[in-house]
């Protein structure tokens, strides 16, 4: 490798700078996103306490949660390309402080139905935060340093999960009698003290730190990146639309993407209501248990697309199809471990393996480069939210029918498609990107 490779164009002063900022970016975007979903997963460990206080049943809950996901996921579909026509980062702002604003409004209501449409605005708040973050970092990290780009900043979301379990639970062991509502309000607090750093370091490309774009390794995939930005620069909003769902590999990626959204959220959405209904526990009394499922996934998202990058040289498919199988035999033996240590190991493995959106990202940065990386991101975090949605709306009324087990098992089956989808989609190629 040329020592212009190695710099990315720069001298070496140049890229001693660019190496700084790159970081800052990449850290202040991910210490941003471990408070983040303070505003957005806190549903999910008061659902037991808000179906005891509107004497609601889990299926209509489930409804209620799933309006945030159904407006993610069309939110996650335009944020990308809103944010290269407003700014990314004027964008990401406004998203974390209204939504924000939109809990402790929650907070105060009485009626479920106005919760679900205020949850809803909450979601497409919540939607302009990812997308554009994860564009703007792969402006800093080239192809061969992406996966692991995108591992961190996936890994930090993982994180923000325990993170917001922690939370969540220190809020209502000192407030108990403000009972679900304690979820979504002091919650909110460092979500948006922080912005406060990533308004100072989070900075949109290099050109704003006085610097040049780096010039890729790949001297081919650095001319299609400047093609493909020229083009967009004489093309209309919807040209990427029409040019990403016109590609069989990108819609092959969305079904991967929607059962990736199913198996990650199917869990955080109603493991804290299944410990509570059949092990007997809950959020205050056993906290290990509860950010074990968490942390798994936190783990995945560092450790997969990583692997990808060192023991696969950047093939992302061999590592989906791994996770797929695992997360296949651990869905289904988990609703038969009955005690807490065996559920909560097994629960840590599916964890793990269920979790293969970090593989995604890395996935969406190669096939979109920089020009078209925010909004492949978009379109695949839309994809991943509309599985969301579809369980939120559904695995309430099929536990109700069928009982606890047909979700997990309905979930690991979900896995075997995934594994089809995969090996089917590693022998696609990009005809028009």
């Amino acid at each position: 490798m040329t020592n212009e490779k190695l710099t990315y164009g720069y001298n070496k002063a140049d890229y001693e700078k660019f190496k700084k900022h790159a970081w800052l970016v990449l850290l202040s975007f991910g210490f941003t996103y471990l408070f983040f979903y303070n505003g957005r997963q806190n549903i999910n460990l008061v659902l037991p306490l808000m179906k005891e206080a509107f004497k609601s049943d889990l299926g209509t809950l489930g409804v209620v949660s799933s309006t945030l996901f159904w407006c993610y996921a069309f939110g996650q579909l335009v944020s990308g390309r809103l944010g290269s026509y407003f700014g990314y980062k004027k964008l990401m702002i406004f998203g974390v402080t209204a939504s924000a604003a939109l809990n402790v409004l929650i907070s105060f209501q009485n009626n479920l139905w106005v919760i679900a449409v205020l949850w809803g605005l909450n979601g497409f708040c919540q939607a302009m935060v990812w997308a554009n973050g994860i564009g703007v970092i792969n402006n800093w990290w080239p192809k061969e340093k992406r996966g692991f780009a995108s591992c961190l900043a996936t890994a930090f979301s993982g994180v923000a999960q325990a993170v917001t379990y922690l939370t969540i639970n220190w809020c209502l062991i000192l407030n108990p009698e403000w009972t679900w509502r304690a979820g979504f309000r002091f919650p909110i607090a460092p979500m948006v003290l922080i912005l406060v750093a990533f308004i100072f370091f989070f900075k949109e490309k290099p050109e704003q730190v006085g610097l040049k774009a780096f010039e890729e390794a790949n001297k081919e995939l650095e001319s299609n990146d400047t093609a493909m930005a020229e083009t967009l620069a004489n093309k209309g909003f919807f040209y990427p639309y029409k040019l990403l769902f016109s590609e069989p590999k990108v819609i092959v990626f969305c079904l991967i993407s929607a059962i990736a959204g199913i198996g990650r959220y199917g869990l955080l959405t109603w493991i804290p209501t299944y410990f509570t209904e059949e092990l007997g526990l809950t959020l205050k009394d056993d906290m290990f248990t509860y950010i074990v499922l968490p942390l798994g996934q936190a783990c995945a998202m560092f450790v997969f697309p990583f692997i990808t990058d060192k023991v696969f040289k950047g093939k992302r498919e061999p590592m989906l199809a791994l996770a797929a199988i695992a997360a296949f035999v651990g869905m289904i033996c988990f609703p038969f471990f009955k005690t807490q240590l065996p559920a909560t190991i097994m629960l840590f493995v599916v964890g793990v393996f269920s979790m293969v959106t970090g593989i995604i990202w890395a996935i969406a940065g190669d096939m979109g480069g920089r020009a078209l990386s925010s909004t492949v991101v978009g379109v695949l975090d839309w994809a991943v939210y509309m599985g969301a949605a579809i369980q939120a709306s559904a695995f309430g009324f099929v536990q109700e029918k069928f009982g606890w087990p047909a979700i997990f098992i309905t979930i690991g089956c979900l896995y075997i498609v995934l594994l089809v989808l995969t090996l089917t989609a590693r022998k696609m190629k990009m005809k028009k990107l």
